[in-house]
């Protein structure tokens, strides 16, 4: 193979793997449909054409006939008025016609069953056009999941390495490291504050009123005595704090001290 035949392949190679490349199944249907209407419409024509051809034949054929009854009448009536010769004469026009009858006959029975042969490829070419409609759309819808499959598959193949799910687990630890030093922040600042203290306060609080609801509600159904539910350590009174931080009488006399 000279160095030009290689130029020349490589060239149509290329080409080719170029044309397949940029080939889009949906444009190519609709493309390879108009021409097959296209296609129709010019057999259409023909047809038409030839059904015409028919039909003038047909016509010729009928005139022929209808003349070569009529030189027959002639013929007829020349005998009853005596004068052969004039019914010879008629009698000639009539097999010229005849003759021209079977031509116009063996003219009109061609051109018919070329005709039906026309109609019947037209009704077949359409029939294909119909189908070729409904095959379109899946064939698109075949091709578009196709293209879909591909472009999946890259996508994955792409994602082979890892590295963009890695690099999503470094974030996903990173945003959690963040939120325990804000957590660990927000209890170091309560504590701080004294804001912690308070709250234990507050929720101790809250269990000794629902404690007190509770028992509220045993003594209601009768379950405890009225006086359980009386708080099991009231609050201090002044007089108790007096009592509760009273000297103890010793038995010492003041005015002998002095």
């Amino acid at each position: 193979m000279s160095l030009f035949d290689r130029i020349g392949l490589l060239l149509r190679s290329n080409l080719n793997a170029a044309v397949s490349s940029a080939e889009d199944p949906e444009k190519i249907l609709d493309q390879l449909l108009i021409d097959m209407r296209d296609q129709f419409i010019a057999a259409k024509q023909q047809v038409a054409v030839a059904i015409a051809d028919e039909k003038r034949l047909s016509a010729k054929l009928q005139a022929a006939q209808e003349s070569a009854s009529g030189w027959e009448r002639k013929a007829m009536l020349a005998v009853q008025s005596g004068n052969d010769q004039l019914a010879q004469e008629a009698l000639t026009r009539q097999q010229q016609d005849v003759q021209a009858i079977n031509g116009w006959k063996t003219q009109w029975e061609q051109q018919k069953a070329a005709t039906e042969q026309l109609r019947s490829a037209l009704v077949q070419l359409n029939e294909k056009i119909e189908e070729a409609k409904r095959k379109k759309d899946l064939l698109i819808a075949r091709a578009k999941r196709a293209e879909a499959q591909k472009t999946i598959q890259n996508t994955m193949s792409g994602l082979s390495d890892n590295s963009a799910f890695d690099a999503f687990g470094r974030m996903s630890d990173r945003v959690e490291q963040m939120e325990a030093e804000a957590s660990a922040s927000a209890d170091l600042g309560a504590e701080v504050s004294g804001q912690n203290l308070e709250d234990k306060f507050k929720k101790l609080e809250v269990q000794q009123g629902s404690s007190d609801a509770l028992l509220a509600l045993k003594a209601k159904m009768g379950l405890v005595p009225a006086q359980a539910t009386v708080h099991a350590q009231p609050a201090l009174s002044s007089q108790s704090i007096d009592d509760e931080f009273k000297v103890p009488d010793i038995g010492i006399d003041v005015q002998k001290v002095k």
